[in-house]
């Protein structure tokens, strides 16, 4: 019975753990090698020919000298590079030899003059092939052999005999021998299982690591980006409390000059659209961190995408005295033209800020199978240990006063995302006092028939009947002024129950929109008010949701609501952009 050794495993980390144990469990033999050869040749000094047992106890000694220095060569070179197969090839010759020795001491102590020596001898030979399993069980192969010519030759000694007791020797022997070889396998495959559960728990243990060292980071970054995001908030809320405070102050002293009147509200939009440009860029960030961003990937020419961009800051460019300069080019590449529009544009806006005076290059260069779309600014360039920091949330390296009109700190952050989503690669390459190169990577195809534009959008509807639902009375008194402004029917109210009897009392005239805050009072939601509502009409109207939530999860509830989204501060132009979507045909 003969263990295959090519069991062993096809893992070779198993394959080197095993053979590590195989040099680790051999000092076990080894001792026994240099301690039993002298209670031995005591026991049978006067049994057997002294210069037999001189000669068999010298040679253990040799071997097992001879092993010893193979282990040592082992446990400092092994991680050489050596295969671990060879260090077996290496092991298997003296441990067959130290087997073949402690089998010729079943020859030598086999003495039919002195039957009870023979049973010690059988004692010692079953001591030593036991005590070689646990030595040799990480290579079956190996304990094999060592069954084998550790017995035979006793079991010679016992055929060349007449006593029937000697057969009652050999049975015992070959009892012996199997249950040997059961322990082996046995052993063998325990000690598989335990290598392989270790290896599972320690990379089980790495990945555990890897997911607290990233729970970690982002817990210190939303901490980070949550203190950054509450200064930049109160900054904008404080300057509109003291213009409103300004305002009022003004009043009281008498009629307000017009002039006056207009540089007050000059300075409210412009805080109310700094506030309103972080809210917005917030929500972006939330929106791509709740995956709710849809990626439409197709084949398109950059030429029209970047002539675009030409032409569309070119004006601002003009204003800045910046020099743009826009390199055409044929290519053609796999992405979404809109979202890879967001990330030049942010390309863009930053090198404008920065490279006031200086140049700007818009242009493309082919990287292997893929194209590198480039905006390359003279400006005043990013050290290298802060590269990665400007694709954090609300990192401005040229802002250290958080002047509002130099931007909020959040374009690159959505860049790092919007290039995840459509697996982009974003590069950044940059010298200080020489400029930037922000580049994104993106996968050439062939050309494909032009795509042409789609129909213009018509012009916003009029004089429509719009519901209102929403449980703050300033922002009802507001909606309902703009809603009535702009030529429309506006019919408002805290809750849908009160909506719903006003219209009734208005004479149930026709219903075109409904526009809901999805938190109202009492734990409804706009999604449960537009139901309630549009039961009440019998019949179903295209809806709005406006909500101040920007949690990714209360994020992926409205997208599941079916419903078009608009996020507070709502301006003007997104309310009556979002109406005429919702109402044409």
């Amino acid at each position: 019975m003969v263990i295959p050794q090519a069991d062993m495993d096809d893992d070779p980390r198993i394959r080197a753990a095993l053979v590590d144990l195989l040099y680790r469990q051999s000092y076990g033999v080894m001792f026994a090698s240099v301690i039993v050869p002298w209670p031995v040749s005591y026991a049978l000094w006067h049994a057997v020919p002294h210069l037999q047992l001189v000669a068999w106890a010298g040679a253990l000694y040799v071997v097992t000298g001879a092993r010893w220095l193979l282990s040592y060569s082992y446990f400092h070179r092994k991680d050489d590079g050596t295969p671990p197969e060879v260090w077996a090839r290496r092991f298997m010759p003296l441990s067959l030899l130290l087997s073949l020795l402690w089998g010729a001491f079943g020859w030598i102590g086999f003495t039919p003059d002195h039957p009870h020596f023979i049973a010690f001898t059988a004692i010692v030979l079953v001591t030593m092939a036991a005590g070689g399993l646990w030595s040799l069980a990480a290579y079956p192969a190996a304990y094999t052999r060592m069954l084998v010519v550790i017995h035979v030759p006793f079991a010679l000694q016992c055929l060349l005999q007449d006593d029937p007791i000697y057969s009652f020797y050999l049975v015992l022997q070959a009892c012996l021998f199997a249950v040997s070889l059961y322990f082996c396998r046995i052993t063998y495959r325990s000690l598989k299982e335990t290598i392989s559960l270790r290896f599972e728990n320690v990379a089980l243990v790495e990945r555990l690591e890897r997911e607290r060292d990233r729970v970690t980071a982002a817990d210190r970054a939303k901490t980070r980006f949550l203190a950054a995001a509450s200064h930049d908030l109160r900054q904008p809320i404080h300057a509109l409390g003291l213009f409103t405070a300004s305002l009022a102050a003004l009043a009281r002293k008498g009629d307000v000059r017009s002039s006056e009147a207009q540089r007050l509200a000059g300075k409210l939009q412009s805080v109310v659209g700094s506030l309103g440009g972080l809210l917005h860029g917030l929500i972006d960030v939330s929106r791509l961190d709740a995956g709710l961003v849809p990626v439409e990937r197709r084949p398109f020419p950059l030429a029209q995408l970047i002539s675009g961009l030409g032409e569309e800051y070119g004006v601002q460019a003009r204003d800045r005295g910046v020099s743009l300069r826009v390199v055409a080019s044929r290519a053609w590449v796999d992405s979404d033209p809109v979202l890879l529009k967001r990330i030049l544009d942010n390309f863009l806006s930053n090198a404008l800020r920065y490279a006031s005076g200086g140049r700007i290059v818009i242009g493309c260069r082919r990287r292997g199978a893929s194209i590198e779309i480039q905006v390359v600014d003279t400006g005043p360039g990013i050290p290298a240990d802060q590269h990665a920091a400007v694709f954090e949330e609300f990192t401005q390296l040229h802002n250290p006063h958080r002047d509002r009109e130099q931007g909020l700190g959040l374009g690159l952050a959505i860049v790092r995302r919007l290039a995840g989503l459509l697996s982009h690669e974003v590069i950044l390459r940059s010298v200080p006092g020489r400029g930037s190169t922000f580049a994104v990577r993106a996968p050439l195809v062939p050309p494909a028939p032009a795509i042409h534009a789609g129909l213009p959008e018509p012009e916003a509807s009029a004089g429509l009947g719009i519901m209102v639902v929403d449980d703050d009375v300033q922002v009802l008194e507001g909606i309902a002024v703009l809603l009535s402004a702009w030529g429309h029917r506006a019919y408002v109210a805290p809750s849908a129950g009160q909506l719903c009897q006003r219209h009734e009392q208005a004479g149930s005239p026709s219903v075109h929109l409904i526009v809901a805050d999805y938190r109202l009072a009492g734990g409804v939601t706009g999604a449960d008010a537009i139901q309630q509502v549009t039961a009440h009409l019998g019949y179903r109207v295209p809806a709005l949701i406006v909500t101040g939530d920007t949690s990714p999860e209360r994020l992926r509830e409205l997208a599941a609501s079916g419903y078009y989204v608009l996020h507070k501060p709502l301006a003007p132009d997104s309310l009556q952009a979002a109406i005429r979507r919702a109402t044409c045909v």
